[in-house]
């Protein structure tokens, strides 16, 4: 494709197309240019010219001309059928929509090798930081142990406000709405959904290992109160929301779920919008990667790079994938963790191996303790809204 102009036909022009229209037309260098863009209303207000813009997908999916189809929409299944159309018509594909690619990797890997068209999405799992691009090229599956850190910028954004600002959880919630890091429904975000689906993407591009959303625990900082925040303080310590996967024993673990960072921690100095990645290998030991996780121009770089790579006949080799070592994914793995509840028969303490700290108050009780990971997902405590989880360094 080097010899010649990219034609591009994106679907959805919200914050993250109109951030890759923007950095598109700020970047020298790169042979690309919009030929359409796909919308859901034509009468909606635009930045840019109209003539731009069509209600109709196969404008986009039928024309031969358009080289690279950029997928950039929020629904998960109308997303999967535009992407899953354009590798059949023989179309690059380049996509920001992590959920739609968490649920459907394993169709979405055979329609690349089927139909020998490259599928990139480097902007679904980090924005700014080429995570993607890292494992695949650079860490082989023997070396690495562990890809865990900060991908939600969004609850980054909030939690840096309540720690280095005291601002309560509302008001920090509303800021992050107000920048567009966090949408008018913050679910996926705080709740840590987000960050799984890109856990997932992770895992196979870390391990070769495909693993199911629902198979992967979450829980987010939807339930973080005062308490929880004295319990860091009290500690020298903040809360960050992490992803993890990591390698152990021959297979491979990975969840979602609030820490307890200290001061010596890398992530501990990881604010505001960004995101930060640890990756542990067997001997590079950890290497640490920074960027910004949210905000249009932010991921829309991301989908840019991908676009210019492609000038370059770039795709993903999925090398570990083809390697005969594999780990198998578990949830059979101790984690120490601090469990904040309100009365006794909102948890059961019998599941826990150990307890080494207890405390009760007239409001709360907290237990530090060592807990397996598999029966704390199918404990029903979380489900309470006096009950909260972080996970102790």
């Amino acid at each position: 494709m080097e010899s010649k102009i990219i034609n591009l036909g994106i679907f959805g022009f919200g914050c993250v197309g109109q951030g890759l229209y923007e950095v598109l037309n700020r970047t020298k260098g790169i042979n690309a240019r919009i030929k359409k863009i796909c919308i859901k209303d034509p009468n909606k207000a635009r930045p840019i010219d109209m003539s731009y813009f069509t209600t109709d997908k196969n404008e986009i999916l039928e024309d031969p001309s358009i080289d690279v189809v950029v997928e950039l929409i929020n629904e998960t299944e109308a997303a999967f059928e535009i992407v899953s159309t354009a590798l059949r018509n023989g179309k690059a594909v380049v996509s920001a929509s992590k959920r739609m690619i968490a649920e459907h990797l394993p169709a979405l890997y055979q329609l690349q090798v089927d139909n020998k068209v490259p599928f990139l999405y480097e902007a679904s799992s980090c924005a700014s930081i080429p995570i993607i691009r890292n494992l695949e090229e650079y860490y082989d599956n023997d070396l690495l142990n562990a890809v865990e850190g900060i991908c939600n910028g969004s609850t980054n954004y909030i939690l840096t406000k309540i720690f280095e600002e005291g601002l309560s959880f509302e008001t920090a919630l509303q800021q992050a709405q107000d920048k567009g890091f966090a949408e008018t429904d913050p679910t996926l975000d705080i709740e840590g959904y987000d960050p799984k689906f890109k856990i997932v993407i992770l895992l196979l591009h870390a391990f070769g290992t495909f693993v199911r959303p629902e198979e992967v625990f979450n829980f987010g900082i939807h339930h973080l109160n005062d308490f929880d925040i004295q319990f860091a303080r009290q500690r020298d310590s903040t809360i960050k929301l992490i992803g993890n996967c990591r390698r152990q024993n021959g297979s491979v673990f990975a969840y979602v779920l609030p820490h307890l960072i200290k001061e010596h921690n890398l992530l501990y100095d990881v604010y505001n919008e960004y995101n930060g990645i640890l990756l542990e290998s067997a001997f590079t030991d950890k290497q640490f990667f920074v960027g910004k996780g949210a905000g249009g121009t932010a991921t829309g770089s991301a989908v840019l790079s991908d676009i210019s790579a492609l000038l370059y006949n770039y795709r993903y080799e999925y090398k570990k994938i083809k390697q005969s070592n594999q780990p198998a994914f578990t949830n059979d793995v101790q984690l120490k963790v601090y469990l904040r509840y309100r009365t006794p028969d909102q948890v059961d303490l019998t599941a826990f191996y150990n307890i080494s700290e207890k405390y009760e108050s007239p409001t709360y009780r907290y237990v530090v303790g060592v807990i397996n990971l598999q029966k704390l997902k199918e404990s029903n405590w979380l489900q309470h809204k006096d009950v909260n989880l972080l996970v102790l360094e």
